[in-house]
Order: C-alpha cells, then sequence, then structure tokens
C-alpha cells in the first residue's frame, strides 16, 4: 500500500521511497525515509494535497507524490517486528524489519518486438504467457513475482516498443508506466543480434533517467555467429550495466536479477547518468528550454520527468508532451513558444526536420559506442533467411503455400485429433455407465449423468483438436513465418482497406477473438484498429470448433477436412468482405504507412511449444469447468422441469401393458426355443425404449426449455433448424462450447439401442427425428442444415466475452451493439439464402 490510501488519522510505516530525481532528493530531505511513521492528517477541499504529519511537524503532498511512498500499517509494523508480550515496539527493530519487507523491487522490463522480453519473463516468473517470433505478442502489461536473495521481484512485461515516443498506443503505454509508477529498476531487454537498432530505445531511457539495467539477450546467437562485444566497456561508456542472457535457456537470468539488486542498492558501479551528445547547435536549444521548464513553479513537471527528456521531446513535436506542458498554469506559453523558436531556427539552419537531427545524433551515439565495442564478423544471420523467403515469401507461390499450410494444420487437426477423441469419449461413457449403475434414481443422478457429463462430457472430448491446432499457431509463431505471413497479406488487405498489421489479430481470432481483439492495439489507425475489431468474430475462434467437429463427424465423414478447412475460408470472405462494406460507408480515412519487423527464422523449442498447447488447453479446460458447467446445469435445469407435467398419453401405463404382453408370450408354448425368447425380448425392449424416448421428447417439448425453443422457432423455422437447435443457439450466446454441451443435454433421450455406441453425441443428432408435426418422423438434422447450421454458428452473435472487449477497446457500447446486430442478421440473411437455394438444387 502507499501513503496515498491512508484515511485521515491513520498512521503508517514507511518502507521504501520511489520516484526519481529532484522529487527523491526533496522528500528525502523533508525527513520521509524507510522506518519513519507518518500519519494523515487532512485532505484539501478537493482531496488534493494531502497533509501529514512526520517528525512532530505537518507538512503536505500531493496524491501523485503520495503513491511513490509504500508503507505498512502500525498493525503490519508489529507482526514484522515480533513485538514482545508487553507490546513494547523497539524503534531500532522497527526500522529493521521495516528494511526487510522493504526489500521488494518493482521492475519493468522494456524492449523491442521480438527481443525476447516475455521469453524472460516466464522463465524468471515460471508464468505462462504466450510467446511469439512476431511483434506485438504482448500488447497489455503481465505481472508476476521472482524471488532471489531474500528479495521480492514484481515484474511487470510491457508492450514491445521501438521508442518511447507518442507514435503508437504500445510507445504512450511503456513511457506512461515508467513515468507514473516509477519502476524501481527497468530492465531493457536487447536482441544480441541487431545491437544498433535495439539500442536506441536505450538512449531514450538514459534521457528519461531512469534506473536501467540493460539485458543483452539471445546472446547465444551472436556468439555463434562469431561476433564479439566488450560488454564492460560498454557499460562505462553508457553508464548502464550490461548482462548477457539466452530468455529461452534461462542463462544469465539468475545474474541479471542479481544486478537489479545492485542497481537497486545503489551498488552499482557503472551506473552513472550520461548525456547524449547532440552536436553545438542543438544542446543550446535544449539547455534554452530547459531553462524555461526548471524553475520552481514547475515542480509537477521537474519531479516527473526528466527536463532533458522533455526538451528533446518537444524538439521532437512529441504532441502528448506538448500536450502536458500546455496544463501547466505558469509559463506553458513560454516554453512551447520557445521550443517552436528553436525547431524553426534548427529546421533553417540543417535544411532538415529535428525529429531526424535527434534521430541521427542517437544513431552516431550509439555507433560510436559499437565501434568501440563491439567486432562484427562477415558472416550475415539474415542470409539463411532470405534464402528461405525466396519460396515462402515470393509473389506468386507465397499466398498458396499459406494456405496449404493452414489447410494441413486443420487436416493433421481433424485427422490426428480423432484418436486421442475417441479414447476421451468412451471413458466419458464408462464413467457415465458407472454412475448411472451406483446411483439411485433420482434428481442427483439426472443431474450427474444428463446435465454435467451429458454437456461438459460432450465438449471435453474436444480438447485433443484445441491442442493440436494450438500446436500448428505456436510452431509458424515461434519459427517467425508468422511474421511472414503478414508481409504476404498486407498487399490483399490493402485491397480491403486494412492494414498490414491488421493480420496479426485476424489470425490471432482463429484462436480466440478476445485476445484477439486486445490485440488490435499493434494497429496505429484507430479506424483501422476499430474495423479490425468488428470483423474480428468472422474468425473461426477455438470455441466454435468443437461444434464444426461434432456436426462434421456426423454428417461429413468423406471430407471431413475440407468441410473444416471452407468453415475457416468462408469467415475470412466474410471479414473481407465486411470490411470492403465498412471502410467504403463508416470508415473512409487516408491510408496509414505499414512498417513491420521480419525478424530471422528461429529454430522454435518443444519446451515453448508445449507451453502454448498448454496454456490454451488450460484456459479451455477452465472455461469447461466455470461458464460450460455452470451452462450445462442450467439448460439440464431448463430441460427437466416443471417436473409435474400433464402429458398427452399415460406412457407408464403403456409400458406396464407392453411388459405384461410379452412376459405372456414368453410363457407361451411357441416360445420354448432361446432364439425365439431372446427375439422377443429384443422386439420388446425395442418398442419400450420408443415408449420412453417418445415421453422424454414431449417433457422436453413441455418443459421450460422447450418453451423458451418455441419463442425462437417462427424466427428459425425458415432455415429449417428445429426447437433443439435454436435452443442450443440461443444459450451459445454465452460461450460457442456451450451448444455443444446444449446438444448433448437436448439429445440424451434420442438413444438407439443398436448403435455401437448409443451414448455417442454425434450418433444421437445422426438419428434424431422429429417426434411430431408436419415433419414428424424426419431427421432433425441432413447434410444441408447441417451445413447451415454450422454457417449460422460461425457468423452470429460474438459472445458475451467478444462483445465485452469490443467494448472495452473501443471505448463505446455504440460498436459493440453495432458487432451483435450486424453479425445476427447476416447469419440469418446468409443462412436462409443457401438453404432455400440448397433446397432447390439438391432435395
Amino acid at each position: 500500500m502507499t501513503l496515498y490510501d491512508l484515511n485521515n488519522g491513520e498512521k503508517a510505516v514507511i518502507t521504501k521511497i520511489r520516484g526519481r530525481g529532484a522529487f527523491r532528493k526533496r522528500i528525502l530531505e523533508m525527513g520521509f525515509v524507510v522506518g519513519e511513521t507518518v500519519k494523515s492528517v487532512k485532505k484539501a477541499p478537493f482531496a488534493d494535497p494531502v497533509e501529514y504529519r512526520i517528525m512532530d511537524y505537518e507538512v503536505s503532498l500531493r496524491n501523485t507524490e503520495a503513491k511513490l511512498i509504500e508503507v505498512v500499517t502500525e498493525s503490519e509494523a508489529k507482526d514484522l517486528m515480533k513485538i514482545d508480550v508487553e507490546g513494547v515496539i523497539d524503534e531500532q527493530l522497527l526500522k529493521r524489519s521495516v528494511r526487510k519487507k522493504g526489500k521488494t523491487i518493482n521492475v519493468a522490463l522494456v524492449g523491442n518486438p521480438n527481443s525476447g522480453k516475455t521469453t524472460i519473463f516466464n522463465f524468471a516468473s515460471r508464468s505462462k504467457e504466450r510467446v511469439g517470433n512476431y511483434s506485438g505478442v504482448t500488447v497489455s502489461a503481465k505481472q508476476a513475482k521472482y524471488y532471489l536473495n531474500g528479495y521480492t521481484f514484481n515484474i511487470i512485461d510491457l508492450p514491445g516498443t521501438y521508442s518511447v515516443s507518442s507514435y503508437s498506443p504500445e510507445e504512450l503505454y511503456v513511457r506512461d508506466h515508467i513515468l507514473n509508477h516509477a519502476p524501481d529498476v527497468v530492465v531493457n531487454v536487447i536482441d544480441g543480434s541487431n545491437l544498433k537498432r535495439n539500442l536506441y530505445l536505450t538512449t531514450q531511457l538514459i534521457e528519461m533517467d531512469v534506473k536501467t539495467v540493460a539485458a543483452i539477450n539471445m546472446f547465444d546467437e551472436l556468439e555463434e555467429k562469431g561476433d564479439t562485444i566488450d560488454l564492460n566497456m560498454l557499460s562505462k561508456m553508457v553508464g548502464i550495466p550490461f548482462i548477457p542472457t539466452v530468455g529461452s535457456k534461462g542463462k544469465g537470468i539468475e545474474v541479471l536479477f542479481e544486478k537489479i539488486i545492485d542497481v537497486f542498492e545503489e551498488k552499482e558501479s557503472d551506473l552513472r547518468h550520461i548525456t547524449i551528445d547532440y552536436g553545438e547547435s542543438i544542446e543550446r536549444s535544449i539547455q534554452r528550454i530547459c531553462s524555461k521548464i526548471n524553475i520552481k513553479a514547475n515542480s509537477i513537471i521537474v519531479e516527473k520527468f526528466s527536463n532533458r527528456f522533455v526538451a528533446v521531446k518537444l524538439l521532437e513535436k512529441d504532441e502528448q508532451i506538448r500536450g502536458t506542458i500546455s496544463e501547466l498554469a505558469t509559463n506553458a506559453d513560454e516554453i512551447l513558444h520557445t521550443a517552436d523558436k528553436e525547431i524553426e531556427k534548427l529546421e533553417n539552419d540543417y535544411k532538415n526536420d529535428t525529429e531526424s537531427l535527434i534521430t541521427d545524433r542517437k544513431y552516431g551515439f550509439i555507433s560510436g559506442a559499437l565501434k568501440l565495442t563491439f567486432v562484427a564478423t562477415e558472416k550475415d544471420r539474415m542470409e539463411l533467411s532470405r534464402a528461405i523467403d525466396t519460396v515462402l515469401t515470393n509473389k506468386f507461390f507465397g499466398i498458396p503455400i499459406f494456405l496449404f499450410f493452414m489447410w494441413l494444420a486443420f487436416y493433421v487437426t481433424f485427422t490426428l485429433g480423432s484418436y486421442p477423441m475417441d479414447w476421451i469419449e468412451k471413458g466419458i461413457q464408462v464413467l457415465s455407465d458407472t454412475l448411472s449403475s451406483a446411483m439411485g434414481a433420482g434428481m442427483l443422478k439426472d443431474a450427474l449423468v444428463d446435465g454435467i457429463l451429458g454437456g461438459v462430457g460432450g465438449i471435453i472430448i474436444f480438447l485433443p483438436n484445441i491442442m493440436l491446432l494450438y500446436f500448428f499457431i505456436s510452431l509458424m509463431e515461434d519459427t517467425g513465418y508468422m511474421a511472414r505471413a503478414v508481409f504476404i497479406m498486407d498487399k490483399a488487405l490493402q485491397k480491403i482497406g486494412l492494414h498490414g498489421k491488421s493480420f496479426i489479430p485476424l489470425l490471432m481470432g482463429f484462436g480466440c477473438n478476445v485476445p484477439a481483439i486486445m490485440s488490435t492495439r499493434i494497429v496505429d489507425s484507430k479506424k483501422d484498429r476499430l474495423l479490425t475489431m468488428l470483423i474480428n468474430p468472422f474468425m473461426s475462434c477455438s470455441a466454435r470448433l468443437p461444434v464444426y467437429v461434432l456436426i462434421i463427424s456426423a454428417f461429413f465423414v468423406d471430407n471431413q477436412g475440407t468441410i473444416l478447412f471452407s468453415m475457416y475460408f468462408i469467415g475470412v470472405a466474410l471479414a473481407i468482405l465486411s470490411a470492403i462494406i465498412l471502410k467504403k460507408t463508416l470508415f473512409k480515412q487516408s491510408e496509414f504507412p505499414f512498417v513491420m519487423e521480419l525478424p530471422p527464422y528461429r529454430m522454435p523449442t518443444w519446451r515453448s511449444i508445449l507451453r502454448n498447447m498448454w496454456f490454451r488447453a488450460a484456459q479451455f479446460l477452465k472455461k469447461v469447468g466455470g461458464i460450460i458447467l455452470f451452462a450445462s446445469l442450467i439448460i439440464w435445469a431448463l430441460s427437466s422441469f416443471p417436473r409435474n407435467i400433464d402429458l398427452s398419453k399415460d406412457y407408464d401405463k403403456q409400458i406396464t401393458e407392453l411388459e405384461q404382453e410379452y412376459a405372456q408370450q414368453i410363457i407361451a408354448p411357441e416360445a420354448e426355443s432361446e432364439e425365439y425368447r431372446n427375439k422377443l425380448i429384443h422386439e420388446k425392449e425395442r418398442r419400450i425404449s420408443a415408449i420412453q424416448k417418445e415421453k422424454e421428447a414431449e417433457k422436453q417439448e413441455k418443459s421450460y426449455l422447450g418453451h423458451l425453443g418455441k419463442l425462437v422457432q417462427p424466427i428459425m423455422e425458415p432455415l429449417d433448424f428445429e426447437w433443439r437447435m435454436s435452443v442450443s443457439l440461443v444459450a451459445g450466446l454465452a460461450a460457442k462450447e456451450v451448444v455443444v454441451s446444449t446438444l448433448g443435454v437436448l439429445f440424451q433421450a434420442d438413444e438407439n439401442i443398436e448403435s455401437d455406441n448409443p451414448n455417442s453425441l454425434v450418433t444421437k443428432i445422426q438419428n434424431a427425428k422429429y417426434k411430431s408435426g408436419e415433419h414428424e418422423g424426419e431427421y432433425v438434422f441432413d447434410t444441408l442444415n447441417a451445413f447451415v447450421y454450422m454457417l449460422f454458428i460461425l457468423i452470429y452473435f460474438p459472445c458475451v466475452s467478444v462483445v465485452a472487449a469490443i467494448k472495452n477497446e473501443s471505448g463505446s457500447w455504440k460498436w459493440a451493439a453495432f458487432s451483435v446486430i450486424y453479425t445476427t442478421s447476416l447469419a440469418w440473411i446468409l443462412c436462409f439464402i443457401v438453404n432455400v437455394v440448397g433446397r432447390m438444387l439438391f432435395y
């Protein structure tokens, strides 16, 4: 907790002072040191600033300052001290205890996309965040803890960024986190195979005047190439320690965190603040701007930012920094006027814009440092990648190869996944039979067997398919092929008015639309981001895969891989058409530049791929154990109640009369042969089963769920959907996987005792027939309406989580509502057309 969290009259003991520069020095001089007790006295009329008492005098702090002082309550301090039975507080013991409590280091991981930040984060924290060999994997901060030598590290994995300018959301997010949250140490993760470009971000961190440790990651690639670097000299020149690491293998991670401790405790000899020399003219401009900023009345800026950083950013025409300066109540106009005047002078003198001038000087500083410390071989690490790219990104073969890889992934997912799928299905059947035999008849048995196993069991069998699909996605990410897919598809995306970077969120949509929509933050243009969000639900997420697998296994046995591929292809086609329409109506705008790194191809590690597979499997199982379990029980309850229903026939009486009839036939003289008796028994069981199914079907139709199905049935009837199909679509609004569990509950009565696997949901939907009405005796599913049903699942209402994600990322319920109305309307219209045309042509 921080000083800001104290209420009036509460006391606390200081454990840590965060912040930088002038603020830290001033706050320490005022007595805010570790171990001192501080009391919150009162808040100003607008709750900011707040008056505190420390060392027997009062001092006021702004809320932003109070948030940088970490404290523990008096009771927590006593627990730390292990006080004696008389409760006497020993001041020295108190200070020692809170210093021990203060051994918590807040670490922010910062680096270029594809530098290996998340790999280091995963290894250090044993976290299971997704890692990929393309930019944009980390689109929001991830948090975890790491423990070493008595210290606790709160690690924040920030989005990958090339700089801390205000060009993209990632850059602003990283910069705002460093400035507003003031991490104790920033770890700058650098790709060892591309030092010059990665060190550009390092120069900006230097100017921000934050405690920094640099991790030269993928150091093994640098050594394998034959390059050499003197890290000791580089550390002394740049003023921050450089540590070699290999994040994927865990090499150097412990040394890195030991160095973080040294920097935190200010024991690191190489740590010193340096200034990058921009040349005489630019330096004069920087000093003139700094002199206008660095006045006492501007303490709110001075304490948060480095003056030099602000001055450089003003020369770079950084709009956010200009906005921050404009809010000053003192000399904002004077500062901005001085900056504009210096920009004009420099651009006239150099005949170049100031952004380019400063960038050139930064790279000059980097080149000078590397010239003295780095020796490169003639071997080109990208040579192999370029050779591979001559084929994989060829203008003629690139897209067909990509489509082939995607088709292969779906084919193997279906074919190979069928074996473990059968094993799981048989295991669930054995468990269901065991429970049915062991438990007496009643509501609990029905809930367990029909509700939980019928619902959850019907979907958990698709776990192998989901894991296999993510195996291929992880393989493409880790090798670097995913970035090539973006490159290949950029021209095509331009044709429909999208940015090349939109391809990553769209491709991620094949896994889950929620993180895919969140990942649209990597798209620089706001309108392109919004457009990408709205078409993302057309990407067939893994939640739809169980529905596809179920229906295809039942009705498209001879063309499984092709039909599955067609569903994904149709989704992509609809996304393209929607993008074209929306771009020409709601999202007209000028083109945005496409810039994206093509990393070298890398050999993926089994550890990384298996971890990604398990991470997705765990997410799936968590959903199965949560929302799907809950939904299955709700569906079962709706289909089982009310318990007392007035049935049209006395089915129990019919069964009793049938049993009596066959009992007499079995003991009749003509039934002496065992073969004839077995025939009668089999015939009796078949007729009784038919009566029981008829009874159960009528009970379901008159249940609460049946009434719900009848409400939506008039809307869905033109699509040739039976009421149970309609109900499953309503249930799928929560999550698309629930469609399968709902079908499992609703069709549980339609058992075919002549089948080899009567408990299989595939068998049940294959043999399900209408029990009444004009279609009585006809099959509920045929090939056409099975395809139309999958098509509707593909297009209609995104799940509730996706709707919420669109609202959060767009900042408005308007676009979330638009997505719901647009996709559901399109689903009905398109499915109606396909059904009508299909009936005319094939039936």
